[in-house]
């Protein structure tokens, strides 16, 4: 049976521990209510801007720029987007089964993959499938700036054919206890499935289709990559605050049965003692 000396050093080290998860607890709440407020301001600028480029691809000429070319696909370029720490519960770890998942999907294919985050990069180091970019150390600081930086690069190899399809795999903010990993296509840009009869709605273009496409179709990129970040940024707030809460409740448990049984080797200690003392007083 342990000793009291011993179950009280632990009792202190879980508390200490209780402590630092509590606290890490509230820094995530904190930077969740203020990514949870960007990811509500960003998202019907970009539902939009998706549904009128899906609506203007559907009509337009697909020679009319390099980034509506559609071509077979045959090199794809998976962006997956994970977290650059840990201690956020399954936030990571779906992300790798939904990627590892896609990826088996291409297996005929050539896929390459880009990172932002280390995790992912961690994790896919032994993957055979060549990484092309990784970015790290993004989230500190992230901005439209950032989100324009990454977009940048993959259409640069789309526009020059090194890759046929640009997707993104990373974790949609539902909820503070609900993130779901999800596969977007970034490029090509997917068309509308028009129904039997239905006619898409139609725009008037000003100033013309070229320059329109030129000026409109980098910064849609842009955005759905900046949407994306942003909404990987919420889930893994509130993936964190969660597990630390789950950590904080598991630590007081364990504090509060270890303290029953600190006190149950107490009371044998001092029953053995009084055994002691009485069998010494039998024997004079």
């Amino acid at each position: 049976m342990a000793k009291a000396r011993d179950i009280k050093r632990r009792i202190r080290s879980i508390r200490s521990t209780m402590q630092v998860t509590r606290a890490m607890k509230m820094v995530s709440a904190a930077k969740l209510r203020r990514s949870q407020e960007r990811i509500v301001q960003a998202r019907p600028y970009a539902r939009r801007m998706l549904e009128v480029l899906r609506s203007l691809a559907s009509r337009a000429n697909p020679d009319a720029h390099p980034l509506l070319a559609v071509r077979p696909q045959e090199r794809i370029a998976v962006v997956i987007v994970t977290a650059d720490r840990g201690l956020c519960g399954s936030f990571n770890t779906n992300v790798y089964k939904k990627a590892a998942a896609f990826l088996e999907e291409l297996s005929a294919s050539q896929a390459s993959l880009y990172f932002v985050g280390r995790k992912g990069r961690d994790h896919f180091r032994r993957d055979r499938r060549p990484k092309k970019r990784e970015w790290t150390d993004v989230y500190r600081t992230l901005g439209f700036t950032t989100a324009a930086e990454i977009a940048g690069d993959l259409m640069a190899e789309y526009v020059a054919g090194n890759t046929d399809a640009v997707y993104v795999v990373y974790n949609e903010f539902k909820s503070v206890i609900q993130q779901h990993p999800v596969v977007e296509r970034l490029l090509p840009i997917e068309r509308l499935d028009l129904a039997p009869g239905e006619v898409a709605e139609d725009y008037i273009y000003e100033p013309e289709p070229a320059a329109l496409f030129d000026r409109v179709l980098p910064r849609h990129v842009e955005v759905q990559v900046y949407r994306s970040l942003l909404e990987s940024v919420a889930a893994e707030n509130a993936a964190r605050m969660t597990a630390m809460e789950s950590a904080t409740t598991n630590a007081a448990d364990l504090i509060e049965s270890l303290t029953l049984y600190m006190n149950r080797v107490r009371q044998a200690s001092i029953t053995t003692e009084i055994i002691e003392v009485v069998s010494g007083a039998e024997a004079l």
